[in-house]
């Protein structure tokens, strides 16, 4: 059995590893890349939506690798938010075991000549002039003066930007309070998309609020390039009313660029597009399995009992026979039609344009016509109670290093040697950012006082 003095041993070990593990700045280095390679995923990956979407924006075998990984809800899952964790960890004991012995260092005597920026300078008069004339030079230019007595031998130390050590502890905190946002965000914040018709009324699934809109509209401008007539939205705008579970409501116009903040959450119009109908009949009999309300652009149904489905991929403002793909430049709904896509399962099969209104043939007595269209405004919503957090912290983030870049502590370590009126006074410079950083500086304080010095004798 372990005596105490074993354990004791063994829990100093475990400390002592891990100390050297959490305070290795390879390690700290490290977790931020990994922590900031997740974040570029959930960056370029949308989050939070609806699976069917990602099987509609990226091919099958990746959309099931992005909900299987949990890539969809990255910044929610345990692994980022136990990865802050394990940050946080490393850089408290980085700053407790490293930045705050080097940066922070405690008042000690020097062998001044071992030091690389030292100098030594003649001075006449008693201990007490020499001394309060070198206080009184250190303090007009701006240097803070303590006194200590090692051994019975007095030194003096002059401390200048003092406060700019602590700038890296600023720059951690700064990490810790932007930490915290992110993790408020994952316990209490929540985002995702809905396509909403014009006319249509949907609920957001997380807190209940019911947005309707009552219509939508688009502005498209024609411009003229080197390559040929571009049609770019310049706006397009939702007519919207937003209603809380409370009973609050709000009616306001949802443009692009110009987000609506309700209840906490904020809306912004996202995209837009066309929802179709579609009648699928079979020997001049409705088929069973088609949505009686207009289908967004990758929503499918089957084909009656054949195993097979139809897709709708792609709404066309203009028809053009002129173009290799029969697709038109304009998107507006001039000459409108539908490019569907028969699948068998997940295997596409071909792909078909119909202009709306029209029936066409699918073999075996099915015919499949496009019947009408309806605008829908695509909204994005967002609650993130650790925004203003988030904000705070990158300001003391920024203020942190700005610090640590643009100031730079030094600290003087004064000797007197001498005795009568005749005194040597020894002079030695540190900063936690080299000896190079401060050379010019210390080689013009020299010259300065050597000069006072002179002029007291004269």
């Amino acid at each position: 059995m372990a005596t105490a003095t074993e354990r004791l041993s063994t829990v100093q070990a475990l400390y002592a590893e891990f100390i050297d593990t959490f305070g290795n700045v390879l390690f700290a280095v490290s977790l931020l890349a990994v922590w900031g390679v997740m974040t570029l995923i959930g960056v370029v990956i949308d989050q939070g939506k609806d699976p069917a979407a990602y099987f509609n924006e990226y091919p099958a075998q990746l959309a099931r690798a992005v909900l299987r990984l949990g890539l969809d809800h990255i910044y929610h899952s345990y692994e980022y938010v136990g990865l802050i964790g394990l940050i946080l960890v490393s850089l408290t004991v980085c700053t407790f075991k490293r930045v705050i012995p080097a940066r922070l260092p405690p008042l000690r005597p020097v062998l001044v000549d071992k030091i690389p920026l030292h100098a030594f300078i003649e001075a006449n008069g008693s201990e007490g002039e020499v001394r309060a004339r070198l206080e009184g030079f250190f303090a007009k230019a701006g240097w803070h003066i303590r006194r200590k007595v090692f051994n019975g031998v007095e030194w003096t130390f002059a401390d200048k930007h003092n406060w700019a050590r602590r700038g890296v502890l600023v720059a951690h905190l700064g990490f810790a309070i932007i930490a915290a946002g992110t993790t408020l965000y994952w316990l209490k914040g929540f985002s995702g998309a809905v396509a909403i018709l014009s006319g249509q009324t949907v609920q957001i699934p997380q807190n209940g609020d019911m947005l309707t809109v009552h219509s939508f509209n688009y502005t498209i401008k024609p411009t003229q390039t080197r390559g040929g007539l571009v049609y770019q939205p310049v706006d397009y705008v939702s007519d919207l009313t937003a209603a809380s579970a409370s009973g609050a409501t709000t009616r306001n116009l949802l443009r692009v660029n110009h987000p609506l903040e309700f209840d906490g959450i904020s809306y912004y119009q996202a995209s837009y597009g066309y929802g179709v109908r579609f009648d699928l009949t079979q020997a001049g009999h409705p088929v069973a399995g088609v949505p009686a309300t207009p289908m967004f652009e990758g929503d499918a149904f089957p084909v009656g009992p054949t195993g097979r489905s139809i897709q709708y991929s792609q709404f066309v403002g203009t028809i053009d026979p002129r173009s290799p793909s029969g697709v038109g430049a304009d998107p507006r709904p001039f000459n409108p039609g539908v490019v569907v896509t028969v699948l068998d399962g997940e295997q596409p099969l071909g792909q078909e344009i119909i202009p709306l209104g029209r029936a066409v043939d699918l073999g075996g007595g099915y015919r499949l016509e496009p019947v009408s269209y309806r605008l829908y405004s695509g909204i994005e919503y967002r609650h993130d109670p650790g925004v203003p957090l988030v904000g705070l912290g990158a300001l003391v983030l920024v203020a942190g290093v700005c610090i640590s870049f643009y100031f730079l502590p030094a600290r003087l370590f004064v000797r007197l040697e001498g005795e009568g009126d005749r005194w040597m006074v020894g002079l030695a410079a540190q900063t936690p950012k080299g000896y190079t950083m401060f050379e010019e500086q210390f080689a013009a304080l020299v010259a300065s006082l050597q000069r006072s010095e002179e002029a007291t004798v004269s």
